[in-house]
């Protein structure tokens, strides 16, 4: 079994002198809770598919450490996701599709339209540079390019302790030429936004993992400030946009609970001359629907 120091190696870029600075507040951290961190290592060390995803991700030991996840988080809270999260993983997902997820191999939940010559994509994926916000994602892609993310972790709901998709941040494309992608890709998806539509695919997503509820962080939860401008201003106005998508306020302020299926108009209600794009958009989103559901089956355990 590895030695914290051993992995804080793993986890710090030693030739970088900001890194060295966080690998010894991390091992201050480590000697202040190294009870609770020695025995979520042995849990993960007596499972073998644990074990192999933490030898490529040994930032599940760094996550409680830090002040990620949402705003004012608690050690024991942030311990609890990491400890919720891949067990969730481990019991439903299989083995094989678990230790690829977390060595960089993109899980694909929707191969969509052609946009700008290139294919609108979704994907669940992670990289370690995610890990502030969450411990996996939904990427929506062009071509290569992500164009889209909504970064979350899986952990039990406050109120009836199921396990829940909680998202901790969606964010935004970052290319030179990003309004333009943005709007040929909602019009290629007959008018429905791309942000919008990377939520559909994770609540698709949420749906076939048989998660009971979706929560999402609001502007008082971001876990850091880097949404707000120097003017104070929003750049990501987070609970808008939850409240759009049909969210409401929980108890926790911190928190809106988006439904797990979006609402739609009837044919009925869309007037006469937009039907024509919302039958082609509700046939994009029940191929979605489709596509997620039969790429997940194949990965969850039977």
């Amino acid at each position: 079994m590895e030695s914290f120091f051993q992995l804080s190696k793993r986890i710090y870029n030693t030739s970088n002198l900001r890194e060295v600075r966080r690998l010894v507040v991390f091992m201050l951290r480590v000697c202040l809770h190294y009870s609770a961190l020695k025995k979520l290592q042995s849990d993960f060390e007596e499972d073998d598919v644990l074990r192999q995803v933490t030898e490529y991700y040994p930032f599940a030991y760094e996550q409680p450490t830090r002040a990620f996840f949402y705003h004012r988080s608690t050690f024991d809270e942030r311990m609890m996701i990491v400890r919720s999260h891949m067990s969730f993983l481990r019991n439903r997902m299989r083995a094989d599709t678990f230790l690829k997820l977390y060595r960089g191999t993109a899980l694909p939940l929707w191969r969509g339209l052609q946009c700008m010559g290139k294919n609108l994509t979704a994907e669940l994926f992670f990289e370690p540079g995610q890990r502030k916000e969450g411990i996996l994602s939904v990427t929506l892609r062009i071509g290569m390019e992500p164009l889209y993310q909504i970064i979350f972790w899986i952990a039990p709901s406050p109120d009836d302790r199921k396990y829940s998709m909680w998202i901790g941040a969606m964010q935004g494309p970052n290319m030179a030429d990003a309004k333009e992608v943005v709007k040929q890709a909602t019009k290629v998806c007959h008018s429905y936004r791309t942000k919008n539509l990377v939520l559909y695919v994770a609540q698709a997503a949420a749906r076939a993992l048989e998660l009971k509820h979706i929560y999402a962080v609001t502007n008082e939860g971001y876990y850091a400030n880097n949404h707000v401008r120097v003017d104070r201003k929003l750049k990501t106005d987070f609970s808008t946009f939850w409240e759009e998508a049909g969210g409401h306020k929980t108890i926790d302020p911190r928190f809106y609970e988006l439904p797990l299926v979006e609402s739609r108009k009837t044919i009925e209600e869309v007037p006469t001359r937009k039907r024509a794009v919302y039958r082609r958009r509700f046939q994009m989103l029940d191929e979605i629907d489709a596509q997620a559901a039969e790429q997940m089956s194949t990965a969850l355990q039977g």
